[in-house]
């Protein structure tokens, strides 16, 4: 480690550098809600007035300096903003590189790390609940930090795996994207096809009356529980989550920690209860799902995948019953009036969406594995235990990945390079 030295991270990082942008010119806006923990990059979510708030160009690494925004590691880096140039909450600190002195990839990976998260949230001032840190407090953060040439390969190995993600999340989103395209054909324009492989409705398919308009013949009028069962999760004290325990705590925005039992298990529909409404997302795993998530149980596997578009397809807005914050109840959720397709119809749309929910559910466990495998690697590369000599983005194999996270520290890069297989495939 003779290529290293100490730094301040003030000194290291450009920390919320200047970005001229013109006061009433609209620009890529990122909010806080964009950014998703687990994701590397972020990207707009609308063009808004400048009028405040932080300013950043694309590559620069967005991390929330808000609890409990912060805690939940919401640290992204930015990019596709119009014009290479965006601004966004001004609960964001900005980081990049400094000329000569770092790498901006580098940075973004430095401000994953434990030692610059942890005292973030260690000097973190004001009320209880709206705690913040602020970028003079990175003044006093030392740390040693190896040159640039090593920073860039570190980077690139971190990277590999990022970028393996990535390509995985589109795949799904693509396939999502076709899923309610089919969705849309079958349950709403009512061009499923008929016995002949022809679509229904314009294939001249006989169309009746009803208290939700024109439907085909044989489907019916119903009620969200009709096909659904409906349950609330149960809550645990949070100094109870084990954060190496063996079960997902599934809260309305995702996985809050992880805890040593399960109450959910197999094909299960959850969406927040209270706090955050209108995030629907199927689960198959073994999970503890909080007091704060609805979980729809569909009463036959035919249903699996239609019960999931018809709830992602409700007006959760208009649902919500919160007044100091929002709040769905089952008996609405319930009571929501839908349209029930025959059965032959609802067999024959969830056998072509299994296909397609196995890719996506095969992407996802892959990515879990590659987020484990840069997981277990950033610290050891930030901190200079784990030499780069041997490693680069083409030699990183999940096999290899799990061998390496089970023998901890006696991995030697320099002995494994030459046996391990390229990812990028």
């Amino acid at each position: 480690m003779t290529n290293w030295k100490e730094y301040k991270l003030s000194d290291f990082a450009e920390i919320n550098p200047k970005i001229a942008l013109k006061k009433g010119v609209e620009y890529s806006f990122v909010e806080m809600k964009d950014l998703s923990e687990g994701n590397k990059f972020v990207t707009p979510s609308q063009k808004k007035e400048l009028k405040g708030g932080s300013r950043f160009e694309n590559g620069d690494t967005l991390f929330a300096r808000i609890t409990p925004c912060l805690q939940n590691g919401k640290i992204c880096e930015v990019k596709e903003l119009e014009n290479g140039k965006g601004f966004g909450s001004t609960e964001f600190l900005v980081f990049r590189g400094k000329e000569g002195v770092s790498d901006s990839k580098f940075v973004h990976y430095l401000s994953l790390s434990n030692e610059v998260r942890s005292f973030a949230e260690q000097n973190m001032v004001g009320t209880s609940g709206r705690q913040r840190v602020s970028w003079q407090a990175f003044e006093n953060l030392v740390l040693s930090l190896p040159d640039l040439p090593t920073q860039t390969a570190i980077a690139e190995i971190l990277s590999s795996l990022d970028d393996k993600i990535e390509l995985n999340n589109k795949i799904n989103q693509e396939l999502e994207n076709l899923a309610q395209t089919l969705f849309k054909q079958w349950f709403i324009d009512f061009e499923f096809p008929n016995q002949n492989g022809d679509p229904y409705k314009s294939s001249g398919g006989e169309m009746i009356d009803s208290e939700l308009g024109e439907i085909p013949k044989g489907w019916e009028v119903g009620i969200f529980g009709e096909i659904c069962k409906l349950s609330t999760g149960k809550g645990i004290k949070k100094k109870d989550y084990l954060f190496d325990g063996s079960y997902p705590v599934i809260g309305a925005n995702g996985v809050m920690g992880f805890y040593d039992k399960f109450n959910t298990e197999g094909f299960k529909i959850l969406t927040g209860r209270v706090g955050t409404l209108g995030t629907v997302r199927i689960n198959t795993e073994k999970v503890w799902t909080s007091d704060n998530v609805i979980v729809c149980s569909p009463k036959s596997e035919e249903l699996d995948h239609f019960a999931y578009y018809v709830l992602s397809s409700f007006n959760f807005e208009a649902l919500n019953r919160g007044s100091t914050q929002p709040l769905l109840t089952q008996t609405d959720l319930k009571s929501q009036v839908i349209i029930i397709p025959s059965f032959n119809v609802l067999k024959t749309f969830n056998f072509q969406l299994d296909s397609q929910y196995s890719i996506v559910s095969n992407n996802k466990n892959e990515n879990q594995e590659l987020t484990n495998l840069r997981d277990t690697l950033l610290p050891k590369l930030i901190s200079g235990e784990l030499e780069v000599n041997g490693l680069n983005r083409d030699s990183l194999d999940l096999h290899d990945a799990k061998d390496f996270k089970n023998q901890g520290n006696q991995v030697n890069p320099q002995n494994q390079g030459s046996d391990i297989k390229s990812l990028n495939k």
